[in-house]
């Protein structure tokens, strides 16, 4: 279980004050891991946009362009069990801030670089504290929320895209005033202000043990037990899932460039793409409930491929009315994936559910993009190495279509809203 030694003794609560005493917890807990989610989000997609700008001063290909991306996203990815264990030990809260603390200083740590190997270092250890939040601010939701934590686990996966949102197109207006170098400076200073809001407003007992999710019912009564088939069929699909979001937004700067965006557009194309994947992830968390997984899943991933397909052969124009419904379906997905994570869990441990769910999805995109994606880039060209992040998203549909006969069918009950 995953605790807080720092919690203070206080006076037992009367059994009247317990349930509301946890709804404000849950409530203040999404609230805070939100703003810290945004954050973190924010710093993952702000590479993006800096991309060009590094190829133009080291002179790098499509495969190093892919290969600074995932050495963030690799430390990202591969820390995910190794923060769930430092939880343990330390405390939700004093791991959460001292990972904000580290995703901060990584990026004043690329500011102050003077070249390829310090950017390269800066960007590992940004990733290894951004590895922190997804784990442990997915179990303290869910623990907070019970059963009902699909919808409010939604609501976690908008506020990453609020961060998506802003910080991609906030930094392509300021490299357009200034160097990259203070413009990752101006952004660190903020990962220190959320770091102070993380230590100083999530509650210790977010992540007490007496916040256990109720387990879910299984479609014929009764509760659902273990299932570790059907969770490693959860894990390759969310493997597939996010191996198509970098697939795609990697070369989307130099696509919009082909078409004749500058460096501001790029930043303002990632705003719609996020704008449209926050509603996507606020909205599927809960259509998954009336809908079923399954459908939901298909939705968005054939959605998905299409509107990739729309991106890569139309106008510059028209592509920018696509990306937010683009960043919909692109982003849709995750947020019932995530859902499920507690429905599946092997052994009923959700903590350590969702490391392994993190550390396999984003560890899968970390190395597929420079593995696969980036040479195919320098192989064939942006264009055609987008079509197969359309194709990778469209693989999804088959897996799915064998997950469902093991997932519990919709809930008609009405569940907690954050």
């Amino acid at each position: 279980m995953i605790t807080d030694s720092r919690t203070s003794p206080a006076l037992p609560l009367s059994p009247a004050e317990v349930p509301a005493q946890a709804h404000r917890n849950g409530r203040r807990s999404l609230a805070v891991v939100g703003v810290n989610h945004a954050l973190h989000d924010g710093y993952t997609d702000m590479i993006y946009v800096l991309l060009p700008v590094w190829q133009a001063e080291f002179g790098l290909g499509y495969v190093a362009l892919a290969v600074l991306r995932s050495l963030y996203a690799g430390a990202l990815a591969g820390l995910q069990m190794p923060a769930a264990a430092l939880a343990d030990r330390f405390g939700v809260r004093a791991v959460l801030t001292l990972g904000t603390l580290l995703g901060a200083g990584g990026y004043a740590l690329a500011g102050a670089s003077g070249g390829l190997v310090g950017l390269c270092v800066a960007l590992i250890v940004s990733g290894a504290g951004s590895s922190t939040q997804h784990p442990l601010a997915s179990a303290v939701i869910a623990r907070a929320y019970g059963s009902a934590a699909r919808g409010p686990l939604g609501t976690y996966n908008f506020t990453g895209d609020l961060g998506k949102a802003a910080l991609p197109p906030l930094v392509g207006f300021l490299l357009t005033q200034a160097d990259w170098r203070p413009v990752l400076w101006l952004v660190a200073g903020g990962g220190l202000v959320v770091a102070l809001v993380v230590a100083g407003l999530l509650p210790c007992e977010a992540a007490s043990r007496g916040h256990t999710p109720a387990k879910r019912a299984a479609p014929g009564g009764g509760e659902r037990m273990s299932d570790p088939t059907g969770f490693r069929l959860l894990v390759a699909i969310g493997m597939l899932d996010n191996a198509a979001r970098p697939a795609f937004l990697i070369y989307l700067p130099f696509l919009l460039q082909a078409k004749g965006a500058g460096l501001s557009l790029v930043g303002i194309a990632f705003a719609l793409v996020a704008v449209g994947g926050a509603l996507g992830k606020a909205v599927f968390g809960r259509i998954g409930e009336q809908i079923g997984v399954t459908r939901s899943v298909i939705l968005t991933e054939s959605g998905t491929a299409v509107a990739i397909l729309a991106a890569v052969l139309l106008p510059l124009a028209p592509v920018l009315v696509v990306l937010p419904l683009l960043g919909l379906m692109l982003n849709g997905t995750s947020s019932v994936l995530y859902g499920t994570v507690p429905e599946l869990a092997p052994g009923g441990r959700v903590e350590r559910a969702f490391a392994i769910f993190y550390t396999w999805t984003l560890g899968g995109s970390a190395l597929a993009t420079p593995l696969l994606y980036g040479p195919l880039g320098d192989a064939v060209g942006p264009g055609w190495a987008t079509m197969a992040s359309a194709a990778t998203a469209a693989a999804v549909v088959p897996l799915m279509l064998v997950l469902s006969p093991r997932l519990a069918a919709p809930s008609t009950q009405e569940t907690s809203t954050p």
